[in-house]
């Protein structure tokens, strides 16, 4: 039952909640886009991810100083996403969410985490022209 109980906590929080729901429609996120997303910090998506893992409902993978998430394939995992999807799946929110990740998704990763600190000269003119608007963190303002 405390698995359970873990699963359920984890997904309590709206943010976590979003989280989830964006893994569950792509292979995988770093955690700039996830940031980028939530429009947060980075220390904050770094402690809601971390609640994800503890729930062992997010895997996640270094590549070099990368970071990147997915959702963890479990049939406990399955069994929670559909859940998840019937009762939020088409809310304002996830629907909004879908269309700015689809946006976050157009810009090269590298080039994405640039503009989040500010940086909007990505050094590749197609993805400079990308119609992305970072939010500043408390960190970097």
């Amino acid at each position: 039952m405390d698995a359970t109980v873990n699963i359920l906590k984890a997904l309590g929080d709206r943010n976590r909640l979003r989280i989830v729901l964006a893994l569950s429609g792509v292979d995988e996120l770093c955690a700039c886009q996830i940031t980028g997303l939530l429009e947060v910090t980075g220390a904050t998506v770094s402690r809601h991810l971390a609640v994800l893992e503890q729930a062992r409902l997010v895997d996640r993978r270094r590549d070099g100083r990368w970071i990147w998430y997915r959702l963890r394939s479990s049939a406990d995992t399955e069994r929670v996403l559909a859940w998840v999807r019937a009762h939020a799946g088409d809310d304002p929110q996830t629907r909004a969410d879908r269309k700015l990740l689809d946006e976050i998704l157009t810009v090269e990763p590298a080039a994405f985490c640039r503009l989040q600190r500010g940086d909007h000269t990505t050094g590749d003119d197609a993805n400079d022209d990308a119609n992305i608007t970072c939010q500043p963190t408390e960190k970097n303002r």
